[in-house]
C-alpha cells in the first residue's frame, strides 16, 4: 500500500497529527519552522499559522477551549483558534525546570482525560527525557525516564496498554496500564532493526493494531498486538514522523514528514514532497482522539 500526498506543507518538522471532529480538520506541527498546521479534508485545503514559539504537540481540550500545546520550553498553554485568529496561553504547567536542554516532544490524552508528555534531550545525545502524567486538574507526575528521543504515546483501544518509544535505541516499550493511571511492567514491545530506520510517532486503530512510523525508514507499519509485522505503507519521503486516524468515519490514515535531513532536491535521490502531510485509506479505523481534562 502506497499513500499519497494530499498537501505539500514543506514541514521542516512536521509532527503531532491529530485529528478535530469538531473543526473536521487535522491539525499538526512544524516544530522546527514553528507553524500550526492545518488540513481540511472537505476542501482538500491546507493552511498554517506562524506560532510565537514552537509547538512540540496539540490536544484538544475537553472543556472546548480548542488545544493544549507543549511547547519546546517544556511549557503546556492554551492554544486558541477563533476563525482564523490564532492566539497563545494562558500557561497551565512547566515541566523539567531544571533541565533546560531538554524540550517536550509528542503527547497524547486518554480517556480519562490525562495527558501523557513525553520529553527529549533537544541536542538528541543525552538520555535525559521521561514521560509524564498529566492528571486532568493539571498535576504532573514524572511515571518514567532515559528517554533520549522519547515518541509515541499510544494507547490501546482498551485502555490497558501504553505504548512508548525511545526513537534512538530503535526500541518501542509496552506498559501495563491501570485504571488509575499507574503503569507497570514495562518490557520490550518492538524493536526495529537497522534497515529500518527509527520508531517514531504512532497510533492504534480500533482492532488494537499499532502503527508506527519509521523516520530514515520511509514507511509506516502496521503491527499486530504480538508485536508481529502486519503490513507497510510506503511513502516517497525517508523521513516519516508521525500518523494519526482522522476523517469523519475516521477511516483515513494522516501521515506527516520532515524536510529536515531529506536527500536535497534536484539530485538523483532528492525528495520534493519531504515535509508533505500525507493520506491513505488502509481499511480499519481508528480511535477517537482523546481530549485532555475532565470528561
Amino acid at each position: 500500500m502506497d499513500a499519497h500526498c494530499v498537501w505539500e506543507a514543506g514541514a521542516r518538522l512536521g509532527e503531532g497529527p491529530v485529528w478535530s471532529p469538531s473543526r473536521n480538520a487535522l491539525f499538526a506541527v512544524d516544530i522546527r519552522g514553528s507553524r500550526l498546521l492545518r488540513y481540511s479534508p472537505a476542501d482538500g485545503r491546507g493552511r498554517d499559522w506562524p506560532l510565537e514559539e514552537a509547538a512540540c504537540w496539540l490536544v484538544e481540550r475537553a472543556d472546548g477551549a480548542d488545544f493544549v500545546a507543549g511547547l519546546r520550553s517544556r511549557r503546556l498553554v492554551c492554544l486558541t483558534l477563533d476563525g482564523d485568529r490564532l492566539s497563545m496561553g494562558p500557561e497551565l504547567l512547566r515541566l523539567e525546570e531544571d533541565t533546560p536542554g531538554n524540550r517536550l516532544n509528542d503527547a497524547m490524552a486518554d480517556t480519562a482525560g490525562r495527558l501523557w508528555v513525553g520529553s527529549m534531550d533537544d541536542a538528541e545525545q543525552d538520555a535525559l527525557g521521561a514521560l509524564y502524567r498529566v492528571e486532568p486538574d493539571g498535576s504532573p507526575a514524572r511515571v518514567d525516564e532515559g528517554y533520549t528521543v522519547s515518541n509515541g504515546p499510544a494507547l490501546s483501544p482498551d485502555g490497558r496498554t501504553l505504548y512508548h518509544t525511545d526513537s534512538p535505541s530503535r526500541t518501542i516499550f509496552a506498559f501495563t496500564l491501570a485504571a488509575d493511571g499507574t503503569l507497570s511492567g514495562k518490557r520490550v514491545h518492538i524493536r526495529f532493526d537497522e534497515e529500518d530506520g527509527y520508531p517514531d510517532g504512532m497510533t492504534c486503530d480500533a482492532e488494537g493494531h499499532l502503527w508506527v512510523a519509521h523516520w530514515s525508514g520511509g514507511q509506516v507499519s502496521r503491527f499486530r498486538p504480538d508485536g508481529t509485522l502486519d503490513r507497510v505503507v510506503r511513502l516517497p519521503v525517508s523521513n516519516v514522523t508521525s500518523c494519526a486516524f482522522g476523517g469523519p468515519g475516521l477511516d483515513q490514515l494522516f501521515i506527516t514528514t520532515a524536510a529536515q535531513d531529506a536527500p536535497a532536491q534536484g539530485t538523483p535521490t532528492g525528495e520534493p514532497l519531504a515535509g508533505g502531510l500525507f493520506a491513505c485509506t488502509p481499511g480499519v479505523v481508528g480511535l477517537t482522539p482523546g481530549r485532555f481534562g475532565a470528561p
